[in-house]
């Protein structure tokens, strides 16, 4: 089993994930959004599972940045946004074995699903 965990290293919720994941000793290899964004086929696989919607950072600059026009956006728009630029996805992702099982990190929704969800 593979856990990545995408986002940005110096992004608070990223960091209380990976608090989180080192006290429930559990492996994975973090990708900096930043520095290798996610090519537009893997990110097509992740609105694919998860839908576009709870994947969009909605409290960052890129994204208010765009204008009210993103509120009729396609999925497929939404692909391209995200694949010309990474801000717009909401951090942190976790990616299981390759496919996308979770977006963002609340505590209640951690307790919820447990560690051996990971």
């Amino acid at each position: 089993m593979s856990l990545q965990v995408y986002g940005i290293s110096n992004c608070g919720t990223c960091k209380k994930a990976f608090q989180w994941l080192a006290a429930h000793q559990i492996d994975y290899e973090f990708i900096d959004t930043k520095e290798h964004p996610p090519d537009r086929s893997t990110i097509a696989n992740w609105v694919q599972t998860l839908g576009s919607k709870p994947m969009r950072n909605t409290s960052g600059q890129s994204y208010r940045a765009l204008g009210e026009e993103k509120q009729t956006w396609t999925e497929e728009q939404w692909i391209a946004a995200f694949a010309q630029d990474a801000m717009l996805l909401k951090r942190p992702l976790f990616v299981k074995d390759g496919k996308a099982v979770l977006v963002g990190f609340k505590d209640e929704a951690i307790a919820k699903i447990g560690p051996n969800f990971f």
